[in-house]
């Protein structure tokens, strides 16, 4: 357990929200269109947490081609948003009462603004964050130390006593690139072994063990 943590900084995709369907189905969905049938669900799983063009350009290093891509999944993306994003439970409950013990609370995600706010929004948790840092703000992405040392001066917190809290080795090789404490999720995509090889300083079965981790009551 820890008490001197006051800043907690949070990816949003499979995280906060469960947006995992969604994400594979957008996958899916443009693959299928310039490949038909070639792309299972299983193939683009891993594509869960990078950015898009980092995935793409796995598929086809074409610019034209990963743009086009890019503008299809985003498309699909949100035309299909609340649909099939889901809340995880416990994680409303947790957000609220970390931002009500004045803890201070960012979003560092490698989604763009626009879709990081639709995506907040629909989790009820777009009221407790001080900032956002997302792809469009910054010009290195996670694992890049860079967005994590962009929300840290925003809220004028010190890398230790702060928290990065993923689901993805992006987000604890970018906390431990920034001098942070880490927590992986249990919730997971890319599975629990493979999240614990990054090793992370904890692992969260709920997001309400933050409070436990933190001492809070």
């Amino acid at each position: 357990m820890i008490t001197n943590v006051n800043t907690l900084l949070f990816d949003l995709d499979g995280t906060l929200i469960d947006t995992n369907e969604l994400i594979i189905a957008s996958f899916l969905h443009t693959l299928d269109y310039y490949y038909p049938n070639k792309y299972s669900r299983e193939d683009v799983t891993p594509f869960i947490g990078p950015p898009l063009m980092e995935s793409f350009r796995k598929i086809d290093s074409n610019p034209k081609r990963m743009n086009e891509m890019i503008a299809r999944y985003r498309q699909h993306n949100l035309q299909n948003h609340d649909k099939l994003v889901r809340e995880y439970e416990g994680v409303y409950d947790t957000i609220h009462t970390l931002q009500s013990k004045g803890y201070k609370l960012a979003v560092v995600t490698s989604k763009i603004n626009d879709v990081v706010l639709k995506g907040l929004k629909f989790g009820r948790l777009d009221q407790f964050f001080e900032t956002i840092i997302a792809l469009d703000h910054v010009k290195n992405a996670k694992p890049d130390p860079e967005p994590i040392y962009m929300a840290l001066d925003r809220l004028n917190s010190s890398p230790n006593e702060s928290i990065m809290v993923g689901d993805n080795f992006h987000d604890i090789v970018a906390g431990k690139n920034a001098g942070t404490k880490t927590a992986g999720v249990t919730w997971t995509m890319q599975g629990i072994d493979f999240l614990k090889s990054f090793q992370p300083d904890y692992m969260l079965n709920n997001m309400r063990d933050l409070l436990q981790i933190l001492k809070v009551e």
